[in-house]
This record gives structure tokens, sequence and C-alpha cells, in this order.
């Protein structure tokens, strides 16, 4: 009985999250494809719907939903627009560093705004040169009495011209005990932004270069304990930001084979539909394996974190299947389209720059392999979604007053 509640609850979700984006975010598409600016507005429409509090806890004001529903609010967006889907995951995995490392009192202050989408929260760890290389980090923390003064910059911060809260990581001393993270606010003296550089594909979404010039931010704005920044970097990276990262690109395939499927349908070759000749459909059908499978993939990963069991490694395999898959389909339908998926009346050319894009995010597609040939051999730098199950964890429990009120029909 629980299961079948949980699945409506689900779909109730997914189609209140599909008829917002038809309606609210698809007409925007063709102005954030011209201008290729940060949609500002969008942004915050999307926040107001209280989708960014999806895995908050309801004493916070969120959600309490868990990563599944996360997943297909990412999946809905994404399939209209990749860009407003890049913006919730880069959302989330800002929530994801206050939620496990936050004190009480940095819970109170931050995660009901977030709930209510009166805050965008991001987080940056990567550095231009050091990139993906956490540890070559070079800015600096250094404490001055009850404050802190940073210095530096970080680069590719998801939300970076929207975010109001950015959760930094940066060097307090040396080696891998030498991280520290910190909320810093938008607003704060010494805290600037490089300008808005559009890129090649999800136009709308920002990440860009955030700027310390001997900012100051309070101690309180520590989070956790001095030395933990690598934790809050790698458990945020794996739990939230592979697994959202994921969801992104299943939209996005979603859509690629949606569109190839009604071009199938409406475009005739030989007085016949395309999708009736072989090569088209055999092309078609392995399109829709890759996507059902990525689906099943997306799904299995964030069910085991919603019920607190390891599961690195299948968030892992999810993130390198779905970026590939989506990928490989776009190009397919690239194929299928011939010249005229070269031009921009039809969205299949955005959908394949879209892709690209999830690639290296939370680790490229080799550095999933290398993590999940470790696991083969038994050397796996450990579980993060083991040691802090019960933060990710929204088990049968949790869904036991709502499955009452649903049986009452509340």
């Amino acid at each position: 009985m629980q299961r079948y509640f949980t699945k409506r609850r689900h779909e109730d979700l997914r189609q209140e999250v599909r008829e917002f984006t038809e309606r609210e975010v698809r007409p925007r598409i063709p102005e954030m494809e011209a201008s290729r600016s940060v949609a500002h507005d969008t942004s915050r429409l999307i926040a107001r719907q209280g989708w960014i509090g999806v895995t908050i806890g309801r004493a916070y004001g969120g959600m309490g939903a868990g990563h599944l529903a996360k997943t297909i609010i990412i999946e809905e967006l994404a399939r209209v627009s990749g860009a407003m889907g890049a913006m919730v995951q880069a959302s989330q995995l800002g929530v994801a560093k206050i939620i496990h490392f936050g004190n009480d009192v940095q819970k109170e202050k931050w995660l009901p705004r977030v709930a209510t989408g009166d805050c965008l929260p991001t987080i940056a760890t990567t550095e231009e040169e050091s990139g993906g290389h956490v540890l070559g980090m070079s800015t600096t923390a250094v404490r001055d009495g009850d404050d802190y003064i940073l210095n530096g910059h970080k680069v590719f911060v998801g939300n970076s011209h929207v975010g109001d809260v950015h959760g930094v990581v940066v060097r307090t001393g040396e080696g891998s005990k030498g991280l520290s993270a910190f909320l810093v606010e938008a607003d704060r003296p010494g805290f600037s932004l490089a300008e808005h550089k559009p890129a090649m594909g999800l136009h709308g979404f920002s990440f860009g270069k955030l700027i310390f010039d001997n900012c100051r931010i309070p101690a309180a704005n520590l989070l956790g304990a001095e030395g933990q920044g690598l934790a809050v970097a790698y458990s945020s990276s794996v739990l939230y930001g592979r697994p959202n990262l994921t969801a992104v690109s299943l939209g996005i395939h979603q859509a690629v084979v949606e569109e190839t499927t009604a071009l199938c349908i409406e475009r005739e070759r030989y007085g016949r539909p395309l999708g009736e000749l072989s090569n088209i459909k055999l092309k078609l059908g392995l399109m829709q394996h890759r996507l059902m499978t990525a689906r099943l993939a997306a799904y299995h990963a964030v069910h085991l974190l919603d019920q607190g069991e390891p599961c690195d490694a299948e968030l892992m395999n999810a993130k390198f299947l779905n970026v590939e898959s989506a990928i490989e389909s776009a190009r397919d339908s690239m194929d299928i389209h011939a010249a005229s998926g070269l031009f921009t009346d039809r969205p299949v050319e955005r959908y394949l720059r879209d892709a690209h894009h999830i690639y290296a995010p939370a680790g490229t597609s080799d550095i999933q392999l290398l993590r999940l040939a470790e696991v083969a051999l038994g050397a796996g730098k450990g579980e993060w979604s083991e040691r802090l199950a019960d933060l990710v964890r929204t088990g049968p429990t949790d869904h036991r007053e709502e499955d009452q009120l649903e049986t009452a029909g509340v």
C-alpha cells in the first residue's frame, strides 16, 4: 500500500512541475537563447515554487520529500530547459552543505529562506589553477579576531550570478586537513563577481567566477569545524552533485527522444513517415533503450539514497550512464534530423549543446570510471552515503503520516 501511495505522490509532483514548466518556462526559452544572459526572473519564479526545498525537512519549511522527488523535479525542468534544470540542481547542491554540516543557528537562518525561494545557495570549490583537484586550491581564509578574511577566487560556480549565499571551500592550513568551508553572503564587502560569460549551452544559467578581495566574514559563518572543508566538498559532490546532474541529463535525454519521435512521425520520405524506415527505426529504438536504462539507473541510485543505504557506486554509475547516454542520443538525433537539425527552429541542437555541459561537473566520465574501478578492486575511498545516512535518509516512517492522510482523502 505504501509503495502505491509513494508512487502517486511522485507522479502528482511530476505533473505539477511539468504543467508549470510548459506554461511558465517554455515560452521564455527563445529570449534566453537569443540573449544568452542570466535568467534572473525565471530563476526566482522557479525558486518560489518551493522546489529548492525538496530535501529540506519540514521542520525548516521544506518539502521533506527526498532525493527521488528531487530527481523528478530537476528532470522535468530540464526536459524543457536544461538551463533551468541546471539552476535547480546547483541550488540543491548548495543546500547540501548546510544540511550536512550547518549548526542549528545556520540551519534556522538559511534553510527556511531556501525552502520558500527567498534564497538561492551555491557551492564553490573549483579554481582556475587547480581545476577539479580540490587539494590544489589556493584561495585562503585567515582568522582575524572574531572574523575570517578571504582572498582568492572560485570559477565555474553554478548559480554564481543569482546566488544569495555561497558555500566556499578555502584553505585555512596545510594539506588535506587544511581546508574549511564558509557561508559567504553575496552582499559582503570584498566579494564580487566577474562579468557573466555566455557559454556554448545552458543559456540562462550562470556558472561564473567569484572574487574575494579581503572579504571579511564572521567566524559564525564557518560550516562545521576548521579542517572539514574536504568533507564538505566531497560529500556534497557525491551525494547531491552526481544525482542532480544525472537528473539534468535525464531530462535532456527525455526531450531528445520526444523531439526525435515527433520528427519521425511528422516528416515523410518517399510517401511514408520517416519513422517507418528501418534504419531510422533502429536508431530511434536505440535511443529509447538508452533512455529507459538511464532512468532505471538514476531512480535506483536515489531510491537507495533515500533509504539511507550505501550507494556511492550507484550514484557514480548513474551519472556516467546518464551523461554518456544523453550525449549519444542527442548525436543520433542530429543524424536523423540531418541538415534541419542545424537550425534553431528545432531544439535538437540546443539539447546537444546543453548535454555536453553536464559532462564535467562532479567528475567527468573518466573520473566516474576510475572510481568504479576502485570499487571493483576493493579500493574504494569510503561511502559518503553511509557516513551521512541519517542526514539523507527519507525512509518509510517519513511517509506514514502522509499515507494515512491520503487514505483518508486529505
